[in-house]
């Protein structure tokens, strides 16, 4: 009888630590990943000849490993360069069935440029897809997947994303877990980002947050971002609108992702550009930006690489932040940072967007209690985009008024004292 009941208990323990297994738990992404990715500004632009310094190639990565040292970017903690889409040849070798960089635009291979980027201090990122194909046609990871992971950890890959074009969205819950197992399986750490919540959704079916959690490190959750204010503003909408669902989930290591940083390209002015860098720190967002970083204005660059503003999107407690109220077409969103006081009371970074359209910067009032900063010893406050503007300390039931311009934003350090 012992036996037998040993041999139950034995069994009980093999199934719980294969479940532990079955988990992403790597240890990385403990903050949101900050980097470079090609795809929103160069999308696949594949004609080297006609557009040389637009097409994705291994000229495109080099070139932007070394500007993300040359210009402060890395200093400011942007580390991934990241390859999208178009890389590849459009079979697979017939020998080997590995995947193969497109042979003329990248003559000498993945593990050339990805020495070129580790050589900087910098981290190499991969495009692939879950389904048969790439979103653009190319060879995706199906039926191919254990071979296709070791090949990105023999190319010395650090982050992968993966896609959800032409396949099964009825797949992707037992699928893309089986794709992160076997990337850990690998030995080698890649940070895993995952595209299924987006398929489901668009096809009407609530995903697994807490599945997501437990087999990625940051998951796309609904559109891609297109270089305008437009597609920007609609990003947001559908995260405050579906916060109760969505914000519970991201923290450090698995966090939600609204998608790539516009800033540098064409859609974006300067006050929605600092628009959207306020609200992708307050929502714990991955800081991917996807332009030319050679044409970034100095302006947009000092956005970029505010570190007031970057603090806030790395804090350590990795609480994804919430839009709290709206007023008179002015938003207030809000995300509780570090310092905590002994009593427990947060400090918090808040965000004022206008949605008005009408000329003129828009004052607007605030009581302490509406903005839920009760703390009673009161806040110092910081002006993230203007370290000049001293505001001195706000006491929770006193006013702040702020003044913001049309389709723009205000954004503060309300530190806890």
């Amino acid at each position: 009888m012992y036996g037998t009941w040993g041999v139950f208990l034995g069994g009980i323990l093999l199934l719980q630590v294969l479940q532990l297994s079955m988990g992403l738990d790597n240890g990385l992404a403990l903050k949101p990943p900050m980097g470079w990715m090609s795809w929103e500004r160069f999308r696949c632009i594949t004609d080297c000849k006609l557009y040389p310094d637009e097409c994705i190639s291994e000229k495109l990565f080099q070139r932007h490993a070394d500007l993300l040292v040359s210009e402060g970017y890395a200093d400011a903690g942007y580390e991934y360069v990241i390859i999208d889409d178009c890389w590849l040849e459009k079979n697979r070798d017939n020998d080997t069935q590995k995947l193969v960089p497109d042979r003329k635009r990248f003559p000498n291979g993945l593990n050339a440029l990805s020495d070129h980027i580790h050589n900087q201090g910098l981290k190499f990122g991969l495009y692939q897809d879950y389904g048969t194909n790439t979103c653009a046609g190319y060879p995706g990871v199906i039926k191919h997947m254990k071979l296709d992971a070791q090949t990105f950890a023999d190319w010395d890959v650090d982050y992968v994303k993966l896609d959800g074009c032409y396949a099964n969205i009825s797949d992707m819950a037992t699928g893309y877990p089986e794709f992160g197992r076997l990337l850990n399986e690998t030995g080698r750490p890649m940070v895993y980002s995952c595209s299924w919540p987006a398929y489901q959704e668009d096809a009407g079916e609530m995903p697994d947050y807490e599945s997501l959690k437990q087999h990625c490190n940051l998951w796309r959750n609904w559109d891609d971002i297109d270089d305008s204010l437009e597609s920007l503003m609609q990003i947001m909408d559908y995260f405050a609108k579906n916060q109760d669902r969505i914000q519970p989930h991201g923290g450090p290591g698995h966090w939600n992702d609204p998608d790539m940083l516009l800033l540098g390209n064409y859609g974006l002015s300067y006050d929605q550009s600092k628009l959207q860098m306020a609200i992708w720190s307050i929502m714990a967002a991955p800081l991917i930006m996807s332009n030319d970083l050679a044409a970034v204005r100095p302006e947009i660059k000092d956005i970029l690489q505010n570190r007031a503003v970057i603090a806030v999107d790395q804090d350590e407690l990795g609480i994804q932040g919430r839009r709290v109220l709206s007023r008179n077409q002015i938003e207030v969103w809000k995300r509780p940072i570090t310092p905590v006081t002994k009593n427990g009371h947060h400090s918090y970074a808040v965000a004022f967007v206008s949605r008005r359209d009408d000329g003129a910067p828009y004052r607007i009032p605030f009581t302490g209690k509406e903005l839920g900063l009760m703390n009673p010893k009161g806040y110092s406050v910081q002006d993230l985009f203007d370290a000049s503007n001293k505001l001195g300390v706000f006491q929770s039931n006193s006013q702040f008024i702020t003044r913001v311009n049309p389709n723009g934003v205000t954004f503060y350090k309300f530190t806890a004292l």
